[in-house]
C-alpha cells in the first residue's frame, strides 16, 4: 500500500482579507496561478464566481508528456474568509486533499495550504513520488507563490 504524502505552505499577501478571499475563492482564477506547461483548463460549468460546499469543478490538466487528463474536484467545505478545502473525486491520485487557510496578520493575509495526497500504484507511486511526483508538485507550489507575489506585491514586515 502506497503512502499518504503532504505538503505545507505558508504565504503572506499585503492585501485585504475581502481581496485575497475574492481572489482565491474564485475558481476561474486557479488557471492564473498555475504553470503554463501544465496546460490547466478549466471545463465544467459551475454558479457563480465563488466557491461553495458541493461545487463540482472539472479541469484537463497535463503533468506527464503533455497528456491530457481528466481531473474533478468537489469543494466540500467553505468558510467565508476563513478557509475551504477541495477534494478530488475523480483524477491522477488515489487522494487528494487540499486545504486552503486564509488569516488577517499586521494588515495582511496569511494564506496556508495544506495538501495530503495519495499515489496509485502501490510501490511504484511511491517511487515515482521520490523520482518526481513530489518536486513536481512543490514547483507548482513554488510557481504560484511567484505569481501570487507579482500580482498583490511582496510582504514587507
Amino acid at each position: 500500500m502506497s503512502k499518504v504524502y503532504s505538503l505545507r505552505t505558508v504565504q503572506t499577501i499585503p492585501a485585504s482579507i475581502d481581496i485575497v478571499w475574492a481572489f482565491f475563492s474564485n475558481p476561474e482564477n486557479l488557471k492564473d496561478i498555475t504553470p503554463r506547461h501544465l496546460r490547466f483548463k478549466t471545463i465544467s460549468k459551475y454558479h457563480g464566481d465563488k466557491v461553495y460546499a458541493g461545487q463540482i469543478i472539472e479541469y484537463k490538466v497535463s503533468p506527464v508528456l503533455g497528456i491530457p487528463l481528466y481531473w474533478m474536484t468537489e469543494i466540500t467545505h467553505v468558510d467565508d474568509k476563513v478557509l475551504f478545502v477541495d477534494e478530488q473525486r475523480y483524477g491522477p491520485y488515489s487522494m487528494w486533499h487540499h486545504q486552503h487557510h486564509f488569516r488577517t496578520v499586521n494588515g495582511a493575509v496569511e494564506m496556508t495550504d495544506i495538501v495530503h495526497y495519495k499515489i496509485p500504484f502501490w510501490l511504484l507511486g511511491d517511487i515515482a513520488h521520490v523520482l518526481f511526483v513530489k518536486t513536481a508538485i512543490q514547483k507548482i507550489f513554488d510557481y504560484r507563490f511567484k505569481v501570487v507575489e507579482e500580482r498583490f506585491g511582496k510582504y514587507q514586515p
